[in-house]
């Protein structure tokens, strides 16, 4: 599909797009990969306890998803359809992400119902930032290949966000505890991380602008569109799909990372540095999918991405534990592979939107990206489920020496788990059956029906 002055974007936009994402992955990095750790090993949540929270919480989330879906859809503003949702939902997001990371002097049940309320409240309001920051991509163009461009920039800077924070919560909440408690060293780590967050919110919603113009009717959105949408749109289907088993993955794989260096490896001072080399690798590679993107199929690109990071895992699994750096060499192969998923999968959603909307004339941008949203939840949901289950059944005990027993059992959850998932993942992807040239001609028509019944509008 051929590039036009109403659909370039510019670098400077693209830069503000992603910061959007640099902002959330700043939260949902830290939630993803310490806030277990911090429940059992600094609140004192049991595992087991804590692993039922995850999933509870994350299901409560993922219901709200669709909700916010047909609110936004719903909504226009003089800020437009999806930017008003991060200008007002930067300051909530940032308080809320220092809350979870607070141990209030609270006991027995007291303690883990102020986990839930507080866990529930960031999860929901996160939807209410990333939901319309995701649907965004939709309203900034219609260009298959500056679509896949957005998003390569917001998955870098979304990339650069774990980096900070793979490196720097472990860093900040370890120097911080040299002169003050533990509990108040992980607070103050997260009121750094999460204002930082809300003003790149901020900057985001400045930065970038609505410019596709939908005709009116196609904008009159009920909560039933979205099943015609799951009877027609096969991409969405497949996609939906495919969102649950990668972000499975992605749940499993964060939340293990700090016990599997700290206990199998045994080299705890390593947490930060583990996290680190499994996020910057692929800051390397993600530049180069725009490039990919022309060269591959969409399901050869995914295919290959995928297998690159079963490659890596299977280094964790079979590498004895004493070779740290053939060890942090597979989690930076890893590393490469999810990069390439990450970078990818987010932009084949404005297609599904596309897509929907030429088979049922209803645009349903915001009501689509919830639904991702709402199954790489059930993903997030299940994924963050597994580890503490695993850990549980297998004798984890926090602070103390593993047994055998709770070492095969984190090793298991950091490689075996994921790789069985990601079989599933690779095998869903033959049935994604929106091609280039597919979606290039119904872009295309697409757009040339939508101008006519803009024209008879006036628009």
């Amino acid at each position: 599909m051929k590039k036009n002055a109403a659909n370039s974007i510019s670098v400077r936009e693209k830069i503000g797009y992603g910061f959007g994402d640099f902002a959330c992955n700043l939260v949902y990095a830290s939630i993803s990969s310490y806030l277990l750790f911090f429940y059992t090993d600094v609140f004192g949540i049991a595992s087991s306890a804590a692993a039922f929270m995850f999933f509870i919480v994350r299901i409560i989330d993922a219901v709200s998803d669709p909700i916010v879906g047909i609110i936004i859809d719903k909504t226009n503003t003089k800020y437009g359809k999806f930017r008003p949702f991060l200008l007002y939902g930067a300051i909530p997001f940032a308080i809320l992400a220092i809350l979870c990371f607070t141990t209030p002097s609270l006991h027995g049940g007291a303690k883990l119902l102020y986990a839930y309320a507080t866990y529930i409240a960031l999860s929901v309001c996160y939807t209410l930032v990333n939901v319309p920051y995701g649907a965004l991509t939709s309203a900034m163009t219609q260009d298959q290949h500056e679509s896949v461009s957005i998003t390569t920039f917001r998955t870098f800077l979304a990339n650069i966000g774990q980096v900070i924070v793979a490196f720097c919560v472990p860093l900040l909440a370890d120097t911080f505890s040299k002169s003050m408690s533990l509990s108040r060293s992980w607070q103050l780590t997260m009121l750094i991380i999460g204002s930082t967050g809300g003003i790149l919110l901020l900057i985001c919603f400045k930065s970038t602008k609505e410019r596709v113009k939908v005709p009116s009717s196609h904008q009159k959105i009920k909560f039933s569109d979205i099943f015609e949408q799951f009877r027609v749109n096969r991409p969405l289907v497949v996609l939906a799909i495919f969102f649950l088993v990668i972000y499975g993955v992605k749940s499993i794989v964060s939340a293990t990372g700090v016990y599997y260096v700290t206990y199998y490896v045994g080299k705890a001072n390593l947490v930060k540095w583990y996290s680190a080399i499994g996020t910057f690798p692929a800051l390397i590679i993600i530049p180069f999918i725009p490039w990919l993107s022309r060269k591959l199929s969409k399901k050869q690109l995914m295919t290959i991405s995928i297998i690159t990071d079963i490659v890596g895992m299977v280094g964790l699994f079979i590498l004895p534990k004493t070779w740290i750096v053939p060890i942090f060499i597979s989690r930076g192969i890893a590393s490469v592979g999810n990069g390439m998923i990450s970078a990818y999968m987010w932009a084949l959603i404005p297609e599904t939107v596309e897509y929907g909307e030429w088979k049922t004339n209803k645009r349903l941008g915001g009501m689509i990206y919830a639904v991702i949203g709402f199954f790489f939840k059930c993903g997030n949901a299940l994924g963050g489920m597994i580890p503490g289950i695993v850990l549980a059944a297998s004798g984890y005990v926090a602070h103390k020496s593993q047994t055998p027993s709770a070492l095969h059992g984190i090793l298991i959850t950091t490689a075996i788990i994921p790789i069985c998932l990601y079989a599933v993942a690779i095998f869903c992807m033959r049935f994604y059956n929106l091609d280039k040239d597919t979606y290039s001609k119904i872009s295309a028509e697409l757009q040339k029906r939508n101008a006519l019944e803009l024209q008879k509008e006036g628009i």
